[in-house]
């Protein structure tokens, strides 16, 4: 019965991933092909603001996968729960997938836009480009390291006090407004969009909600099989 429900669980996170692809193709053609362009005036480059119907939904995957690698890094510091810890493995390597699907798609947009692809004065900037640094981190620390309490103990303690950059990120879009656009949803009535905007940009939220919930389920899975691989190993070792 526990290798039947760990083959549902395998082939849910299998699901959602193909759903959640399926629907970042949607969404990649839609922004391209098909939502309205804004006004001509409205930017330097009105065409590379098409890449913001990709940019702002892999933002927001980003912020639910470093909200649960500091869950999975709470929970194993805190509880020592080995579920905890493949949390944090599966949110460290979907943070860094979307941190880096934002940041690229940022400085394509900044190229075309600013003629430069970073502005090292904008705390938003910098403050998300740290987050992915750190899900690089914690990746390949991992990765290098074997594995133990101590650094599990370590690489959760990155985790938490990462976590601040979060919240500060998110409070930046809306205090520091330099060159960085401002936020485009959640904004009151001074920041609407057309209908057809904020339908690609909902597909886009929901479609990397469903591909980051299969990437992470996914993760756990491999996590816990690399696991047995390694005690099946130790034990394999000292009967030898």
């Amino acid at each position: 019965m526990r290798e039947w429900g760990e083959i549902m669980k395998d082939r849910i996170g299998i699901s959602f991933l193909g759903f959640g692809f399926l629907g970042l193709m949607i969404t990649l053609y839609l922004g391209l092909m098909w939502a309205p362009s804004v006004a001509i005036d409205a930017f330097e480059s009105p065409a590379a603001q098409r890449i913001f119907y990709w940019h702002v939904p892999s933002a927001w995957a980003a912020f639910i996968a470093f909200t649960v690698l500091f869950i999975g890094s709470a929970l194993w510091f805190f509880k020592r729960s080995p579920a905890g810890w493949r949390l944090h493995v599966a949110g460290a390597e979907a943070g860094l997938a979307t941190g880096l699907m934002t940041v690229l798609s940022g400085t394509i947009w900044g190229s075309a836009e600013w003629g430069t692809p970073w502005d090292w004065s904008d705390v938003r900037l910098n403050t998300f480009g740290l987050l992915t640094l750190l899900a690089l981190f914690l990746v390949l620390g991992r990765r290098s390291q074997p594995d133990g309490i101590e650094t599990r103990d370590t690489f959760s303690t990155f985790g938490l006090f990462g976590f601040v950059l979060v919240p500060f990120t998110y409070i930046a879009t809306r205090i520091w407004v330099i060159r960085h656009p401002g936020p485009v949803v959640a904004t009151g009535s001074d920041g609407s969009l057309q209908s057809d905007m904020a339908l690609v940009l909902f597909i886009g939220a929901i479609s990397f909600t469903i591909f980051i919930i299969g990437h992470i389920l996914t993760s756990m899975h491999i996590t816990k099989l690399e696991q047995r691989v390694e005690l099946l190993q130790s034990e394999i070792d000292r009967s030898a």
